[in-house]
């Protein structure tokens, strides 16, 4: 079967995982509570389905990488570790080295399973519920009438599946729960709705415009006036009778012309400006709490 790196199986597994990311967990015996490495990678199948662990020995044994089958780890996130069930130290460094620039194939994993299929591989001072099952033996009759004998299941290259080892690879449910709590909260958002249309323009108004302009008119006086010496006696010669003598004054007066002209009253500019103003809203949101029911039991919370 193939196997994959999960990162490359799924580059955005960490959403899927909501955000636990189970790289650089610290692994330790789940006996004596000592650390023995670091996850370094996982490795899924071609369904997604975890199948190993990879641990890194580094900071005890330099630059050596062991697989971990994923039925024989307890993953806690609360605390970031995982537990190797049934792993010591010595046995760790005793595992088939992994080489992330070689293929794991059939026999490479056959190696590490033959390791793991070990009794001593098998105990757990974990206690659970439901305890993890060995692969079913296969029976044999040696003749009539006897007793069936259990031997060694024997696996097949070309027929083997994981499935087979429930032991190694299923994931024991009761070592890994997650109890979610969630919380509702209020998320705001706004929205922009159009209130209407302020139109500026404008218009023509007529109205009477009054003015005052002063004129000059010219008119004649005639006046007639006695000189200082009426009366006095002139010579013949002196005076002149003359018929149609005239005199001539022209006459002028002012009249108003009108006319209009355009100049800029004032000017007006068109802007929007945005003010700002807080809306205060409420509504009712639930959250769960936690219940704990275990009269006279021993519980330790994190």
């Amino acid at each position: 079967m193939v196997l994959y790196k999960l990162e490359d199986f799924d580059p955005q597994y960490r959403d899927t995982f909501e955000g636990n990311d189970i790289k650089g967990l610290g692994v330790y015996t789940d006996r004596t509570d000592e650390k023995i490495g670091t996850v370094h990678d996982a490795l899924v199948d071609e369904e997604g389905n975890f199948r190993y662990l990879v641990i890194d020995l580094g900071f005890w044994i330099f630059g050596k990488k062991v697989l971990l089958p994923i039925g024989r780890s307890r993953i806690d996130y609360n605390t970031k570790r995982v537990y190797a069930i049934g792993l010591t130290r010595e046995q760790a460094e005793n595992l088939p080295e992994f080489n992330e620039r070689l293929t794991t194939d059939y026999d490479y994993e056959e190696q590490v399973r033959g390791v793991y299929r070990n009794p001593q591989h098998r105990t757990s001072t974990v206690e659970s519920p439901t305890p993890l099952e060995s692969p079913t033996p296969v029976e044999s009759f040696t003749g009539v009438g006897t007793t069936p004998a259990r031997t060694t299941p024997t696996y097949n290259r070309d027929t083997y599946r994981y499935e087979q080892e429930p032991d190694l690879f299923d994931l024991n449910e009761q070592n890994n729960q997650n109890l979610k709590l969630y919380q509702e909260r209020l998320i705001t958002s706004k929205h922009r709705r159009k209130m209407g249309d302020v139109t500026v323009g404008k218009h023509v108004e007529t109205e009477t415009a009054r003015v005052s302009v002063p004129v000059e008119r010219e008119r004649v006086v005639v006046e007639r006036v006695t000189p200082e010496d009426a009366g006095r006696t002139v010579a013949s010669g002196e005076a002149s009778f003359r018929e149609g003598e005239i005199a001539r004054v022209e006459i002028y007066e002012e009249t108003p012309e009108i006319r209009k002209e355009a100049f800029v009253r004032e000017e007006v500019r068109v802007k929007k400006v945005v003010e700002q103003d807080t809306v205060e809203t409420q509504a009712t949101v639930r959250r769960e709490e936690l219940d704990v029911n275990a009269p006279n039991l021993p519980i330790e919370e994190r």
